[in-house]
């Protein structure tokens, strides 16, 4: 029953954890509004990042087009430079026109990118001046913060610890699935069992069930939520 009594440690380690976490993130007001604003720069920064990226790679193909539609206008306008015969001069003057249109089309679409381009760097600028001086004021009050609760900071370190230790005497995947059901399940992966029913998701066990749990010499999941069992 060694496993199972590890097992169980690291859910208590991992409450005691949640418990400190969220009196740490219970932030004062001033400390609040700083932490709010951050986290939505750095959401815009994010989307505006990805957008500037979009545009970028839209004006490198523009750019490549508008070459090519260069080239083709110089020839075009060359043959008209070039041809004598009427006929022939009234369709180099027609191809041209086709080819400073096309031009044309290229452009205006390439300049309205880089234009954007423009835009979103410089909200990005100011984005991260704005952040890089509210960062400042957070450090500050989140460090007099922590100060007031050192002893709940002593408590998340030791605990940090002790859960390293623990998930280091079970193996790699034993200890990815504990975090995947812990995630899945609210927290909540070792549950007793009470009254013959699993305490994570209330569902009666069956005799037979509860007969194998009572000799098992290892842990034994819910039949019903894969919750890990004990019989207190």
């Amino acid at each position: 029953m060694e496993h199972l009594a590890i097992l169980r440690d690291l859910q208590a380690t991992l409450d005691y954890l949640r418990t400190i976490e969220r009196d740490l993130s219970a932030l004062p007001p001033d400390l609040a509004v700083l932490d709010t604003r951050l986290k939505a720069i750095e959401k815009q920064t994010a989307e505006k990042t990805k957008a500037l990226e979009s545009a970028r790679v839209h004006i490198q193909v523009k750019t490549k087009e508008l070459a090519q539609a260069q080239k083709e206008e110089e020839r075009a306008r060359a043959a008209v430079k070039t041809t004598s015969q009427k006929v022939q001069y009234a369709a180099a003057i027609r191809e041209l026109d086709e080819k400073e249109r096309l031009k044309s089309s290229i452009a205006r679409p390439l300049k309205a990118l880089e234009t954007e381009a423009k835009a979103l760097e410089q909200a990005l600028e100011t984005l991260e001046a704005e952040r890089a001086t509210l960062k400042v004021k957070f450090d500050e009050l989140h460090s007099v913060f922590l100060d007031e609760h050192a002893n709940q900071v002593e408590g998340r370190k030791q605990l940090q610890t002790k859960q390293a230790q623990l998930e280091a005497k079970l193996s790699t995947t034993e200890v990815t699935r504990f975090h995947r059901l812990a995630g899945a399940r609210q927290g909540r992966v070792v549950v007793p069992v009470e009254n013959g029913a699993c305490t994570g998701c209330h569902v009666k066990l069956r005799g037979p069930f509860l007969f194998q749990l009572k000799e098992a010499k290892g842990p034994v999941a819910c039949e019903s939520c894969q919750r890990i069992l004990f019989l207190p």
